[in-house]
């Protein structure tokens, strides 16, 4: 059966942003000016949008005409979500779609700059069962030791993750109840992270990216669970691999005086830059407390503060993303690409463009900075813009690759 209209239109991509926008095919339908039945036809490929239909459908999903055009590029790994609920299957799809778009990002930059070398404990578990507390405890003191943070507190984790090649996103998503989510990226032989700023939270954030970084170095080959207990055991180890992450063993125990008041705790908490709840669990997973110890600290906090939040929650803002930030002001800074052209050659909105980069939200309309297209040949290695894990971590590939 001829498909029609635009013979290179891709119908994944329509897949991909029906979820990445949460609309049905009806929506959508209404929204371009055509019946559910055509919607239905363009996304099982057996019809293509003709040109002026593509061109709406566009404006409507907000991408440029040739986006849809694009050859997909190799989906993420299935990611893990802390709620397991069939009610958040839309949410959770759409996260997956902005996580492919990031993806989608960060390819397309990667043509002009390197990114850190992925540097992660390399585990292999195939079945979470064989996944003891030691052996969390160490992959997480191993990631300390690549990364060359000692066992004092971790200052900025963010940065820390994106020096090891983690390519890191913070976005609003509107969906408050999936605080993150992580998957590898084989287009790019990297991880990647997604984390929702619709919490204004920095201790609740670090504990969320040291969770997502748990699941990339300990379940990277761990089939995806359908059973609620599997699934509760690998949520379990990746709490348990944040905690020894953010509280190390051989320091942290050292500084709290066993049993802890609440008040110890949060004389602690900006130190760890970890809440009294993750210092309790840490604490509990140490055999520094027995279980009905903790149990009553955790009433006594709820009883003082509620279920959901601390003293001081606001005081510590959450660490932001830098590396495709600053991947975009080095092409615009060096001339490499004019600013309004960026989301062009992305094929995304603007506004999708600097939500996860990490950029303010009018970036690309609040500057006049138009510069002609270089090549990055002349740029000297000697001179490159290079920053290590506590500062900048990108660096400018010369010469430039061909496309």
């Amino acid at each position: 059966m001829s498909r029609g209209g635009v013979q290179s239109f891709q119908k994944d991509r329509l897949v991909q942003a029906l979820a990445a926008r949460r609309l049905t095919q009806a929506q959508l339908a209404s929204m371009v000016g055509v019946s559910p039945a055509t919607i239905s036809k363009w996304r099982a490929g057996t019809q293509a949008p003709e040109r002026d239909a593509l061109e709406r459908l566009a404006g409507v999903i907000n991408v440029s005409p040739d986006w849809f055009t694009r050859p997909m590029t190799a989906k993420v790994s299935p990611p893990l979500f802390r709620s397991n609920a069939s009610a958040h299957v839309a949410a959770r799809a759409m996260l997956e779609a902005r996580m492919e778009w990031s993806q989608d990002l960060a390819l397309e930059l990667s043509e002009f700059v390197d990114y850190p070398e992925v540097n992660l404990p390399t585990r292999f578990y195939r079945n979470p069962e064989e996944i003891t507390a030691e052996d969390i405890e160490l992959a997480a003191g191993e990631c300390r030791d690549l990364w060359r943070l000692g066992r004092s507190p971790v200052q900025d984790l963010a940065l820390a993750a994106e020096g090891a090649g983690v390519i890191l996103v913070r976005e609003e998503t509107g969906i408050a109840q999936i605080e993150g989510l992580s998957a590898w990226s084989s287009a790019l032989q990297r991880p990647f992270i997604l984390l929702s700023a619709d919490k204004d939270n920095g201790y609740r954030s670090r504990f969320d990216l040291a969770h997502e970084l748990g699941h990339l170095v300990l379940h990277r080959h761990v089939e995806r669970p359908t059973e609620r207990d599997r699934h509760k055991l690998l949520e379990q180890q990746a709490h348990q691999f944040a905690g020894a992450l953010l509280l190390p063993a051989e320091t942290f125990a050292r500084e709290v005086r066993v049993p802890p008041t609440l008040d110890d705790l949060l004389i602690l908490k900006k130190r760890w830059g970890a809440s009294a709840a993750a210092m309790i669990m840490r604490l509990r997973a140490l055999d520094l407390l027995e279980k009905d110890e903790a149990l009553t600290l955790f009433k006594r906090r709820s009883a003082r503060w509620g279920a959901k939040s601390e003293p001081n929650d606001l005081d510590r803002p959450p660490e932001r993303p830098r590396l495709l930030l600053r991947t975009v002001n080095l092409l615009v800074d060096e001339n490499v690409m004019p600013l309004d052209a960026i989301p062009r050659h992305i094929g995304l909105a603007a506004n999708d463009v600097a939500a996860l980069a990490g950029l303010p939200r009018n970036y690309f309309e609040g500057k006049n900075n138009v510069v002609q297209l270089a090549k990055l040949r002349t740029l000297q290695t000697d001179s490159s813009p290079t920053e290590n894990a506590q500062n900048n971590v990108v660096q400018f590939r010369s010469p430039l690759k061909s496309r």
